[in-house]
């Protein structure tokens, strides 16, 4: 928290320097803000909001509204509401932690340490607030990363091992050695893949899409997930049907979003039969874009669905096995889902199939604050 007092220092110097200009001029500047004010918050390196007596903002800076504490021109969060009508009501400066959703549905949420004062002698409030989730992340990555590795790691390392032993004990019998050495190449890439999309589970963790968003075409995020699938599904005499286009955007980050609906195709293809057909569909309901993947496999038991989206769980280890499934896919899904504001949810009945619905907010254009507002 020792950050906000610079913050608060600043804006002392600021306040200083209002009121004597307005006993200068016997004006008072409560029902505007001046162009000094806006100038100091847009040196701050952080998300600043000043508030009008009807909770509106006047000033919101982009940050702001990249951090979700500004939706729709409005203030968003009761716990932030809360304590601006205190500072209103007692005239005293406030400060702590409040949680913040990061989209209208899902259970991804942001923790900013906030704190909230009068503007001098005015009726304006500012709130200035700073993302400490970021910290926090960057432990659970670390933290998981080697919890990830000590547990999944040991079973193809231990099968390597044995197999080299194999390969060893079968030196004088041809037939046998390329037995084993063609296993050996199996679980060398089901290592790989692990490792990789252990990273990449990590990357998802330690990277806040939000923050550094971009406006994502949906259409475009589906048909490079199809293409980057392809491969697979005519393998397999698969046929990937695509349906209607939204013409629709998100905003976050390209790469994940990509990422999230390639693994729920693959999962699609690695629990259905060949010759059947997995179809994408997109939509728009409820201000939600909705992604959904529906398959024509084997299906999930009720009591499998709530566990599906843990880490290396896997509804048919077997087929797995057979298919290099790391049991990260739909991990990652969520991971995505979540850092988004959005959320994953499933329907499936075992021998029917099952239907993956990704849902994301569509995309709110980034709102510039006019600076003589």
């Amino acid at each position: 928290m020792g950050h906000f007092w610079r913050w608060t220092g600043l804006l002392r110097l600021y306040d200083y320097a209002v009121r004597r200009r307005e006993k200068r001029s016997g004006q008072s500047s409560s029902s505007r803000i001046s162009q000094d004010l806006i100038d100091v918050l847009n040196i701050l390196e952080i998300a600043s909001v000043v508030i009008s007596t009807h909770e509106e903002p006047l000033y919101f800076s982009p940050l702001a509204q990249t951090l979700g504490i500004i939706r729709d021109e409005r203030i968003s969060g009761e716990e932030l509401l809360a304590l601006i009508r205190v500072v209103r009501r007692t005239g005293v400066t406030q400060s702590g932690s409040i949680d913040l959703p990061r989209g209208p549905i899902g259970e991804g949420t942001r923790r900013l340490s906030v704190k909230v004062a009068r503007i001098g002698n005015s009726d304006l409030i500012i709130a200035l607030l700073s993302d400490e989730s970021e910290a926090e992340r960057i432990d659970a990555v670390r933290r998981d990363f080697v919890a990830n590795i000590s547990h999944e790691l040991k079973t193809p390392i231990g099968a390597l091992s044995i197999l080299s032993e194999a390969v060893l004990g079968a030196r004088s019998e041809p037939e046998a050695v390329e037995k084993f050495a063609l296993r050996m190449q199996i679980e060398a890439k089901r290592l790989s893949d692990l490792v990789q999309e252990i990273i990449n589970l990590s990357r998802l963790q330690d990277a806040d899409p939000l923050l550094d968003a971009i406006t994502v075409d949906i259409d475009e995020v589906i048909e490079l997930a199809i293409v980057q699938s392809q491969l697979h599904a005519d393998s397999r005499n698969i046929e990937i049907v695509r349906g209607d286009e939204v013409h629709l955007s998100a905003v976050g980050d390209r790469a994940q979003l990509v990422a999230a609906v390639h693994n729920l195709i693959e999962n699609a293809i690695n629990y259905s039969p060949d010759k059947t057909r997995v179809t994408v569909n997109s939509q728009a309901r409820n201000g939600l874009i909705e992604i959904s993947v529906i398959d024509q496999g084997i299906g999930i038991s009720e009591s499998d669905i709530d566990r599906i989206f843990e880490r290396f769980y896997r509804v048919d280890p077997a087929r797995s096995r057979e298919t290099g499934g790391t049991g990260l896919g739909l991990s990652i899904v969520k991971h995505v889902a979540r850092n988004h504001g959005g959320e994953v949810v499933v329907w499936s009945a075992p021998g029917v199939g099952s239907t993956f619905t990704l849902k994301l907010p569509i995309g709110e254009e980034i709102i510039e604050m006019d600076d003589n507002q």
